[in-house]
């Protein structure tokens, strides 16, 4: 395993527990804070709006520079926004902090990716983004679960200081590990959006947005799901979270070995099919642990089975833009995650049962697929048309 490539990952699993932890500490956030829950919530929606300032201002600001230059600068803004999370006494600041600690977050997966590509073996382009996704998905393994189990054995700003001080060691390994690499080519401004002008990118963009909102509808509502309906207890959902993020882990490392060996639109639209058979089964057969829980874990790992040849894709789509091309991926996952996660509120909150979020989910990764079945065709239809006016 190339040290190099090793960086890449230590920097999306900061990443990962940076932006999902939360999500388990809510409560304790708020009772400290004497605010409710769902204004305690506009820390995710601040981390999420920070991922998508991020990535295009790292565009304007820093598209010129080499490129372990740029990725020293997020890990630094990812580390100082992490250890000012923990320390700042007000709502407001750490407010303002999550925003900041969000900046970085789709820029470092943008440039990382072109970063792993330029690293990687022949032929082994997926598997080094894989490598890099890697990070995030053992984030959810294990980092969010021990981070958890800290914040509440101790204080939930345990967990942001410990992720800063992170932060700093991934800095130093990039330092020390990761070769000098040129700048991208200088197309201007304009150029690093001309990409935008096809149609492929937007198909991918909508197909990676769709997809990960349709997971992300069920997936917000996990736990009602599978204690009021399937019938597990509270308790049980430490292990079976744990069960989700080794499915993610595995999910990754397919995803990454398929996208080298088969064309990666045909990836894409096979693991879509099956995210949305999961849920459409969940639908049907949610008062059955038996069928629910392997269900979930299924589409727990078509979640990040997906990530290697999105990334990919998307880099091939917007050559001359590449570094704003790699991370649209995390703005449309970031809006994805929001509007799944909105749309599977309204389902419960218009009284329908929680199994409907995995109906409306499955609804979602349909049209994902057919974006990239579209996306397919268009693909031939410009290849026919280039082969004849040759």
């Amino acid at each position: 395993m190339k040290k190099s490539l090793l960086t890449l990952s230590f920097g999306t699993f900061g990443l990962g527990i940076a932006e999902f932890v939360m999500m388990g500490i809510l409560p304790a956030v708020a009772h400290d804070f004497h605010i409710s829950i769902p204004q305690a919530g506009h820390l995710i929606s601040a981390y999420a709006l920070g991922v998508c300032v991020g990535a295009p201002l790292t565009v304007f600001v820093a598209r010129t520079l080499p490129l372990k230059r740029i990725l020293m600068a997020l890990v630094a803004i990812y580390a100082i926004g992490n250890l000012f999370t923990g320390l700042t006494p007000s709502y407001w600041s750490i407010l303002l902090m999550r925003f900041v600690s969000g900046l970085p977050h789709g820029a470092f997966f943008g440039v990382g990716s072109i970063v792993a590509e330029k690293l990687a073996d022949k032929g082994k382009s997926a598997r080094a983004v894989a490598l890099m996704v890697a990070g995030m998905t053992v984030a959810n393994l294990a980092g969010v679960p021990l981070g958890t189990f800290l914040s509440n054995l101790w204080s939930w700003r345990i967990i942001f200081v410990a992720n800063g001080i992170w932060g700093i060691i991934n800095l130093l390994a990039i330092i020390r590990w990761l070769p000098e690499l040129e700048p991208m080519p200088n197309c201007g401004l304009k150029g690093q959006f001309a990409f935008l002008r096809n149609l492929s990118p937007w198909l991918l963009i909508g197909s990676t947005a769709l997809a990960n909102g349709g997971i992300f509808c069920m997936y917000s509502y996990v736990t009602p799901l599978m204690t009021d309906m399937a019938g597990f207890s509270a308790a049980d959902m430490s292990w079976i979270m744990v069960l989700c993020g080794l499915a993610m882990v595995i999910g990754n490392i397919i995803g990454g070995r398929l996208s080298d060996k088969y064309p990666m639109h045909n990836v894409l639209i096979g693991v879509q099919a099956i995210a949305a058979s999961s849920l459409i089964m969940i639908f049907f057969f949610a008062s059955s642990a038996a069928i629910a829980l392997p269900m979930l874990i299924v589409s727990s790992a078509s979640l990040f089975g997906l990530s290697s040849a999105t990334q990919l894709l998307l880099l091939q789509n917007s050559r001359g833009g590449e570094m704003m091309g790699a991370a649209f991926v995390q703005v449309a996952f970031n809006m994805g995650n929001a509007i799944g996660a909105w749309n599977g509120g309204v389902a419960i909150d218009a009284n329908k049962s929680v199994n409907y979020t995995a109906l409306i989910g499955a609804a979602y990764l349909i049209t994902a697929c057919s974006l990239v079945l579209f996306y397919r065709h268009w693909q031939q239809l410009q290849l026919k048309q280039y082969s004849n006016a040759v």
